[in-house]
């Protein structure tokens, strides 16, 4: 049987052929093609702007003699000494609607992800819709709203609430409207939906199993949360407020509007640099002061925070 079977195998292949050349990689150059775009644009649109900022905040000149690089690095510190409070005044304000954003927009994700059901699409298209419209006309609603003798004061006053404000320091007696609390609230409801959309996609991926396991172990729904629910979504937590607090610290669209000359953030200080007074060495070096500013609290922030899974 042995032998039968021997002579019934196949013969062996014949190896094949060397042509002493390394095997050839096919498509090794297409990941190379496919961020070529992406790069290319940030070549342009991002470093080299960048580069021209930072020789102009090292300048010196007029727009009458004309602007030469002088390696000028004091006007860093001119800039800095000189409007430190409109700095100080936008971390507060970023860091009141950043914290705001988290405490309205946790629940409001939480209920997306797990008690929603078939609202959910329907929820979430109410969350986006304010980017329906332009971010200008989505703040002057927020005038209107806010105005002296509108519904919203009316409200606050006879529940005395702006007396409350106002000994804070939020309000300005019986007004809402170019205040602190104005600005806050502005910079809050334009930045939400950066906050709702990483929470969600973060609770959503939680397994559900989990939380009935935890149910199984006898633990409250207060303990399952701490230990479970929120741990979990701490990627979505650092997402959302790295994304309202990072564009927040350098708007100027809510104070210009929904503000006064007390409550000019940094923002505005570097548009009328730019725009009206035509100081563009001042500018630029508020601009990189900003940027260095933002860069060290989010490094501080995500290593604190333990965890680099960003959603």
């Amino acid at each position: 049987m042995s032998t039968l079977a021997e002579a019934e195998a196949p013969p062996p292949l014949a190896p094949a052929p060397t042509t002493g050349k390394p095997p050839r990689k096919r498509g090794r150059w297409t990941p190379y093609l496919l961020l070529a775009p992406g790069l290319i644009w940030l070549l342009v649109f991002f470093a080299m702007p960048m580069v021209y900022q930072a020789s102009t905040s090292v300048q010196t000149g007029s727009l009458e003699e004309g602007y030469r690089v002088t390696w000028h690095f004091a006007t860093y510190w001119d800039a800095l000494s000189e409007y430190y409070p409109q700095f100080l005044r936008s971390v507060l304000y970023a860091g009141s609607a950043t914290i705001l954003c988290l405490l309205l927009g946790y629940p409001l994700a939480y209920l997306i992800a797990f008690r929603a059901g078939r609202w959910r699409n329907l929820i979430l298209i109410l969350v986006i819709a304010p980017f329906f419209t332009s971010f200008l006309i989505r703040t002057l609603a927020w005038k209107t709203i806010l105005s002296d003798g509108g519904p919203v004061v009316g409200v606050l006053n006879s529940l005395h609430v702006l007396d409350v404000t106002s000994w804070l320091g939020l309000t300005a007696g019986d007004r809402v409207l170019a205040t602190p609390l104005a600005v806050v609230c502005g910079l809050t409801y334009n930045f939400l939906p950066f906050m709702i959309l990483p929470l969600y996609t973060s609770l959503e991926r939680i397994d559900g199993r989990l939380h009935e396991a935890a149910g199984d172990l006898y633990a409250r729904p207060f303990t399952t949360f701490r230990k479970v629910t929120f741990p979990l979504s701490m990627p979505g937590v650092v997402s959302g407020t790295l994304l309202t607090f990072i564009p927040a610290s350098g708007d100027y669209v809510n104070a210009e509007l929904l503000g006064s000359t007390n409550t000019q953030m940094i923002g505005n200080v570097i548009q009328s640099q730019f725009l009206r007074i035509l100081d563009y060495p001042t500018a630029a070096a508020l601009s990189f002061l900003l940027m260095a500013a933002i860069l060290v609290m989010v490094t501080v922030y995500i290593r604190k925070s333990g965890t680099e899974d960003l959603v």
